[in-house]
């Protein structure tokens, strides 16, 4: 008959329980960790500085000076450019974005809404808020890119008065070299909706 060897088994000592449930914790934090990150981000907003005053409003135009990324390398895909406007007091510096449905992406209409005059702010937008799988033809955005904006906000206004400073504009244009200070030609690319680079809407 085989001998068997007994080996006598040892109670836990004092204290390894605790670790062993400690480790155990540790590894259950570490996997919901691991599960959070793996979660998409939604919209954030980080300020970088502080603006004053009111909130932009559904309707309104505000117009922003903005540096487009993808939010994966921080390449850039699109700048505001300022727009050459001849009267100097009847709109201000920056792209004018209306704050739409529609009229621009969904994120950057909502993130618009989160910010003052003077502000200055990093804007995250994950891809269903921005392009998802579907961004313009021909621009640099990858199918569901998270996008990552640069935003100073220069200022806002009404729809009522962003239109009245239209018409005036147009009415020292026509009237030529004499008029208000306006040249010949128009400005380039007159502000009606918003600049024709990535943000403007689908």
């Amino acid at each position: 008959m085989t001998e068997v060897t007994r080996v006598p088994i040892q109670p836990i000592a004092k204290g390894s329980l605790t670790k062993l449930w400690l480790g155990v914790l540790v590894a259950i934090l570490l996997g919901g960790g691991l599960a959070w990150a793996a979660v998409p981000k939604g919209l954030d907003i980080e300020t970088l500085v502080e603006g004053t005053g009111d909130y932009p409003q559904e309707g309104d135009m505000v117009f922003v000076k903005y540096k487009g990324m993808l939010a994966s390398n921080r390449e850039v895909f699109d700048e505001s450019q300022d727009i050459p406007l001849p009267i100097e007091g009847v709109f201000p510096e920056g792209s004018p974005f209306p704050v739409e449905k529609d009229a621009t992406i969904d994120g950057f209409y909502l993130g618009l809404q989160k910010m003052q005059k003077g502000g200055k702010y990093e804007l995250f937008i994950p891809s269903d808020q921005a392009y998802g799988a579907e961004p313009p033809p021909g621009a640099p955005i990858p199918p569901n890119a998270d996008l990552l904006f640069e935003i100073e906000v220069v200022d806002f206004m009404s729809r009522e008065m962003f239109d009245r400073n239209l018409s005036i504009l147009q009415q020292a244009m026509q009237a030529g070299p004499g008029g208000l200070g306006g040249g010949p030609g128009g400005p380039a690319g007159a502000p009606e909706g918003g600049p024709a680079g990535p943000p403007a809407g689908q």
